[in-house]
């Protein structure tokens, strides 16, 4: 019976550890797909009002093709008189193309793209997307040639500088009926959000009645597709009051989000582009995607424009980090899109304590340490319980071995001989586990946190672990090695984790069944290839807690035994 249920035990922190995997890296998905269908009045091209197909309800293929259709036309309108306004600020640098008055591109200057020295700065918007981000357009086409629009820029000077307060910049484009729209962005020298307010004022003889559409495009890569296994990457909203996340596998599948959306953009493993209306609004989120490309589009109504009046939509745009001590200093609900998961509400209490500690101690390395370190002495009784359960199991062994060899040919009363056993000597064999149990949310927690803090990115810890966020590689062979990702070379973080816990099972008691050992001997092995293309910062964080309950299972066993 002893022997089964601690197989049974075994296997079951097994399954918590490798097969609960998706638990810890897969955040839940709830996709609220309703379908809507508008009408919208146009003008067409000889001035009369009419209703036109809506352009949201074509095939994802048809719009992500048009969209590649627009990049290429207007890569290759290079004879149109446009300009390119560059914006610095102390944080980012911003280029605004007059074509379409979009943003072309934004590097952050507090990131690298690598990790080396003269590594280029992190750029948001990848150079194959053209027409860059936040283009206008209008869901029914009301408004011809707006998708295509040449904006003016208010401004003769083709680059600014923001070194403190705020810096507007108006783009404006008439259509051939009369209709005025105005792109006004804001940007200040302290922050990354940006101010995108939209004007649209009808000097045509015709109402307009439609909705607005500004598209965010949004390049895959494979990094980023091997990250969506664990964690968000792609489109990101967060409506109706809940964060939403749209795999790029998904979207055919999950192509409309409808609902209040107070943002709604884009994000990998480290960064975000969205999107945010003044005040959370009803909205509608259209997704199309290919193999290499994504285009989300927020989609927002607007109220009847008759002639000669005015109608203005104002917005957020944010380009930057998933950090939480930057979202968490803005007045919104931007902080949700940095999320762990299951285990969100232990995780973010463990990356506040790890920036705590880092704000002291200036090294992500240690503050690691330091972190598993306190939470080691907060769960220390319970593992003290659990270790001394061990050791009295540990004392049982020669008996519960005497009762297998004498019963080994009737396992009923073998069975019973060990509960008797137990009760004589007021052992719980679950104790060990329980304790053991109540821990790994916290483990977990920590798992997914680290995995994901942006904090970890590229922070050196010593020596050769230059980055927290990578795996630990000493040399670089440049030779491909079975099961291990690139860079080639001697994961020496994950070996020693693994003698740990190859020491930590030794110093557990043995097991009567021999194959029940081998299983258990081999945990450690399985466990070590698991980890090979771990994150350092995870490495290490394992390899400590390791270190520490060896301590204090030694320290336990020396003092009941």
């Amino acid at each position: 019976m002893d022997d089964q249920k601690r197989l049974f035990i075994a296997i079951i922190l097994s399954i918590v550890v490798i097969a609960g995997w998706n638990l810890l890296f897969v955040s839940p998905e709830t996709i609220n797909q309703q379908q809507a269908q508008k009408q919208h009045t146009n003008v067409d091209g000889t001035g009369a009002v009419g209703t036109t197909e809506n352009s949201a309800s074509l095939p994802a293929e048809s719009v992500v093709e048009d969209f590649k259709s627009s990049e290429e036309l207007a890569a290759s309108q290079e004879s149109d008189n446009f300009r390119v306004i560059k914006v610095t600020t102390p944080i980012y640098d911003i280029t605004i193309s007059e074509r379409q008055a979009s943003v072309t591109s934004l590097t952050l200057k507090k990131f690298k793209e690598g990790i080396k020295d003269d590594s280029p700065f992190k750029q948001m918007i990848s150079p194959e997307l053209k027409s860059g981000m936040f283009s206008l357009e209008l869901e029914g086409k009301s408004i011809p040639g707006l998708d295509r629009a040449v904006f003016k820029a208010n401004t003769d000077l083709l680059e600014q500088t923001v070194n403190d307060g705020d810096k507007k910049i108006l783009f404006s484009w008439t259509s051939p009926h009369g209709v005025v729209v105005e792109k006004i962005y804001t940007f200040s020298a302290s922050t990354y959000l940006i101010g995108l307010d939209i004007l649209i004022k009808n000097a045509s003889p015709v109402p307009l009645k439609d909705s607005i559409e500004i598209s965010m495009p949004f390049a895959l890569t494979k990094e980023g597709a091997a990250f969506s296994q664990f964690g968000a990457y792609g489109p990101e909203a967060y409506i109706n009051g809940t964060l939403e996340n749209v795999k790029p596998d998904d979207i055919k599948e999950k192509d409309t989000l409808n609902g209040v959306v107070e943002w709604v953009g884009n994000g990998d493993r480290y960064f975000i582009s969205c999107i945010m209306p003044s005040k959370p609004v009803e909205s509608v989120i259209k997704l199309f995607g290919t193999e290499s490309l994504i285009v989300t589009k927020y989609i927002q109504s607007m109220e009847r424009l008759d002639p000669g009046k005015q109608i203005q939509l104002s917005f957020k745009c944010y380009m930057g980090p998933k950090s939480l001590k930057v979202l968490g200093s803005y007045d919104n609900n931007l902080k949700k899109a940095i999320n762990f998961g299951w285990f969100d509400v232990l995780a973010k209490p463990c990356l506040i304590g790890m920036n705590l500690i880092h704000d002291i101690i200036p090294n992500y390395g240690v503050a690691i340490i330091l972190l598993t370190i306190l939470i080691k002495l907060l769960f220390w009784p319970l593992g003290s319980k659990s270790y001394k359960s061990m050791s009295d199991m540990k004392k049982l062994q020669p008996l519960m071995n005497q009762i297998r060899e004498k019963y080994k040919d009737d396992k009923q009363k073998m069975n019973q001989e060990v509960m008797n056993l137990y009760k004589t000597y007021k052992v719980n064999p679950m104790s060990g586990c329980l304790p053991m149990l109540v821990q790994m949310p916290i483990f977990f927690a920590l798992y997914r946190m680290l995995y994901q803090a942006i904090e970890l990115r590229h922070a050196p810890f010593m020596g050769w672990i230059n980055d927290l966020s990578a795996p630990d590689r000493l040399f670089n062979f440049g030779v491909a090695i079975p099961f291990m990702q690139p860079p080639y070379g001697i994961p020496v973080l994950t070996i020693i984790m693994g003698a740990t816990m190859f020491l930590q099972q030794k110093m557990s008691p043995t097991m009567g069944d021999p194959t029940q050992a081998k299983i258990m001997m081999f945990m450690p092995l399985f466990m070590t290839a698991i980890f090979i293309n771990f994150p350092s910062g995870l490495v290490l964080y394992w390899l400590v807690n390791n270190v520490l309950s060896i301590g204090q299972q030694y320290y336990i066993q020396k003092k009941f035994l």
